[in-house]
């Protein structure tokens, strides 16, 4: 169990998986206790110690750890299904840049996710997304990034209907999209 000052709340970025959205903190964590409770002063769960920043073998004073709503998503899934099931549209998505935001016409603070391609025959080709939308809202949550959409697209449920919203040609549209089940790790598009 350790304990710490938390110094930043869903960080991404930072190449230690696909799904980021980490706690980040001073506490100590050092190899072998990853997995190790990260608590606040009263005694609460607030995170699942996962990952430090090291140059060397010893933590440097940054460690990453799962929020415990996370955690507990995850959980739930694993008692009641004995697995974890992701949700998947079959997007790929790139930063929208000030320039590539300038480019479409739109304010270069805008937000959202660039749609670069789309898989054949995933569930947002067959709604009807197209390489050239701008997404900019899973559910009327907003997306600032790819990294955003893809925490709130996984979060969805393989096999239920779903709205996204994207800008086309500087129209909002809203799709529904019907969520199939993230493949392995080889296919990694959104």
């Amino acid at each position: 169990v350790t304990m710490g000052i938390v110094s930043a709340l869903g960080r991404s970025h930072l190449g230690i998986s696909i799904l980021e959205n980490f706690i980040q903190t001073d506490a100590a964590i050092n190899p072998g206790n990853s997995g190790g409770a990260l608590v606040d002063s009263a005694g609460n769960l607030i995170g699942i110690n996962t990952a430090i920043y090291s140059r060397t073998v010893g933590s440097q004073g940054i460690g990453f750890a799962i929020p415990v709503s996370s955690a507990r998503q995850i959980m739930e899934q694993i008692i009641s299904s004995g697995t974890v099931t992701r949700g998947w549209i079959g997007v790929e998505a790139q930063e929208l840049t000030p320039d590539l935001a300038e480019s479409f016409g739109l304010p270069a603070d805008r937000g959202g996710a660039l749609i670069a391609g789309v898989v054949r025959g995933g569930p947002a080709g067959a709604a009807g997304l197209r390489p050239g939308d701008i997404l900019t809202r899973v559910e009327d949550r907003p997306v600032r990034d790819p990294a955003a959409m893809l925490n709130l697209v996984t979060a969805l449920t393989p096999g239920k209907p779903a709205r996204i919203t994207v800008l086309r040609e500087k129209k909002e549209l809203q799709i529904t999209v019907m969520v199939g089940k993230r493949p392995p790790a080889a296919r990694r598009p959104g």
